[in-house]
């Protein structure tokens, strides 16, 4: 089967501090690489936004920092704030890698971001 162009969506809770932002933009970039399957190659980009609350880190620069499976060095990366909904959730990162797939791809949300997308968190 030919690859074509996909969006893996993705959220995860954090606590507002360099560790936590850190530690879980990591993991889900490596939760999305694993789940799908991805090559360095195979990665077109990756976009990052971050509730207003979350202002200790970039997850840009904390997954370059971090401990990934697969290289990020070559990935072009973004990151802005999430448009502010009043109600809505707070300490949420979110995240859509955008990559070459064979099949279509498997969302990653974790740590309690699964009620976000029940219909993907499956």
């Amino acid at each position: 089967m030919e690859k074509r162009i996909y969006a893996i969506r993705g959220a995860i809770f954090a606590e507002n501090t360099r560790e936590s932002i850190q530690e879980k933009a990591v993991k889900i970039f490596n939760a999305a690489v694993e789940k799908n399957g991805l090559q360095s190659g195979d990665i077109v980009s990756l976009q990052w936004t971050l509730t207003k609350d979350l202002d200790a880190m970039n997850p840009a620069s904390a997954l370059r920092a971090g401990k990934t499976l697969i290289d990020s060095s070559e990935i072009p990366l973004f990151c802005s704030q999430e448009a502010y909904v009043q109600g809505g959730r707070s300490k949420v990162i979110r995240m859509m890698l955008t990559a070459y797939l064979e099949k279509k791809p498997s969302h990653v949300y974790l740590d309690g971001a699964e009620v976000l997308r029940p219909d993907f968190a499956k």
